[in-house]
């Protein structure tokens, strides 16, 4: 009889957990504060480089950080 393993999370189901735990704690997530500077950051070069609007590099900013720290 095979054994059978249990499937790892994908990078989707990762982010979406994260996601939820930074909702529930707030500040006191680690991944928080790094997630909201990256969407500063975001935010800031898109206005700077006149490419997108500042929500659009915000959303970016902050995605790119998550992804970041969940891939750790």
């Amino acid at each position: 009889m095979a054994r059978q393993h249990p499937e790892e999370p994908t990078l989707a189901e990762l982010t979406i957990e994260e996601i939820k735990a930074m909702g529930k704690q707030g500040m006191d997530h680690p991944s928080t504060r790094p997630v909201l500077i990256g969407g500063g950051l975001g935010a800031a070069a898109s206005l700077m480089l006149d490419v997108a609007s500042w929500p659009v590099g915000m959303f970016a900013g902050a995605a790119i950080a998550l992804l970041m720290r969940v891939k750790r």
